[in-house]
């Protein structure tokens, strides 16, 4: 459990850090670097999906040599570092190198720091541990959207201020890492050749990951979700109040959600979550009104709350002991590829249809998610 709370307080400071920037920087990319929709897309993508290529390899490596923390303590300084470029950026090619290196160190970390809750929770409360980690991270996801609206009303749009301020919880979130107590009896494995094949994972396992691919395909980067806001009139102030009732909404449901799919299994959350998902793009598409936004946002946090960390401990379920870290980097490398062209696009859509268009494919491919989880998750 204590490494649990102090990856859980990383986590949280972290995501302060992240959510300072997140909400503003489509904004910031349109109004004062000139950038278009499309170009925001491509930044997203390349960004997102680079650095998922990453997880994979760190989670084996994190395997073979039978360390986390390193990894971790590696990644969390990197996203660290892009935040610092972000501060010194002038154009949105400057911004695409902020968050290739900002997300070249999620990719570094994710697996290696989950594989490491994992190992530090009970069988039976995997899911539990999970929920309490995303819990505190969407915490801090909250206060970090709180203080950007902060920073954007005193500040009047200075976007640079709320950049540099952006690096303090950051900076803060390495050091705590340097608590966590690794033992190698946590991650130790019988001695053998650390081998990965495909055909030898749990079928389930197989359909699940390359079911998570495809729906990938359909699910662009949140910013296009702010970007609609901003589209229909909305301040930027009141964005960046969109965007905290969303990371309320995760933060609350988390938790709760990861600890029930201990109680009553993993499938039936993750189906309504993904419906959750068809429906609030629908909501996007169809959307006129600035105050629906509210709602839309708020249900928008119970999709990513109901399946986020539940993902991540149906995974450490049924994936091979030895390869677990391996196999959560490879879930999440898939979900990073898939990143690229959803992000590209419903940039694309959006530019050449209009930005209902985009918000459609998403809705459409959420809901026949839903429905195709169902049954590939037979008997879990």
């Amino acid at each position: 459990m204590f490494n649990i709370i102090i990856l859980g307080i990383t986590s949280l400071l972290t995501d302060i850090s992240s959510e300072m920037v997140y909400p503003v920087l489509p904004v910031y990319l349109i109004t004062r670097l000139g950038a278009s929709p499309a170009i925001l897309g491509i930044i997203e993508g390349i960004a997102e999906s680079l650095a998922s290529l990453v997880k994979v390899f760190s989670g084996y490596f994190s395997d073979k040599i039978k360390k986390r923390k390193p990894f971790t303590i590696l990644g969390y300084a990197s996203s660290t570092l892009g935040k610092f470029f972000l501060f010194i950026s002038s154009s949105w090619a400057h911004v695409l190198a902020a968050r290739v290196v900002d997300r070249f160190g999620k990719g570094i970390r994710t697996a290696p720091r989950d594989a490491l809750i994992a190992e530090s929770s009970k069988a039976g409360k995997r899911g539990a541990a999970f929920g309490l980690h995303r819990a505190m991270d969407t915490l801090g996801a909250s206060l970090g959207v709180f203080w950007a609206y902060i920073l954007i009303t005193r500040y009047q749009g200075d976007f640079k201020n709320i950049f540099l301020f952006s690096l303090i919880p950051a900076c803060l979130g390495v050091l705590f890492l340097f608590f966590v107590r690794e033992k190698k009896k946590e991650i130790d494995i019988p001695q053998q050749k650390l081998q990965f094949k495909w055909r030898t994972l749990d079928k389930r396992l197989k359909l699940f990951l390359v079911f998570t691919f495809i729906f990938t395909l359909g699910n662009s980067s949140n910013q296009f979700l702010l970007l609609r806001a901003k589209n229909l009139g909305s301040p930027l102030a009141r964005i960046i109040l969109f965007y905290l009732v969303y990371n309320i909404t995760y933060a609350l449901v988390s938790y709760p959600a990861a600890w029930a799919s201990d109680k009553i299994g993993r499938k039936k959350l993750l189906v309504l979550g993904y419906l959750f998902y068809g429906l609030v793009y629908l909501g996007f598409a169809v959307n006129k009104s600035l105050n629906a936004f509210w709602f839309l946002f708020a249900i928008y946090g119970l999709y990513i709350g109901f399946t986020e960390g539940v993902e991540k401990a149906l995974i450490t379920d049924i994936a091979p002991f030895n390869l677990r870290a391996t196999t959560i980097g490879l879930h999440a490398t898939l979900v990073g590829i898939g990143l690229f062209p959803a992000s590209l696009l419903a940039g694309l859509l959006w530019k050449f249809f209009g930005p209902a268009a985009a918000f459609y494919f998403g809705g459409v491919m959420g809901i026949a998610s839903s429905i195709g989880l169902w049954f590939i998750l037979a008997g879990i």
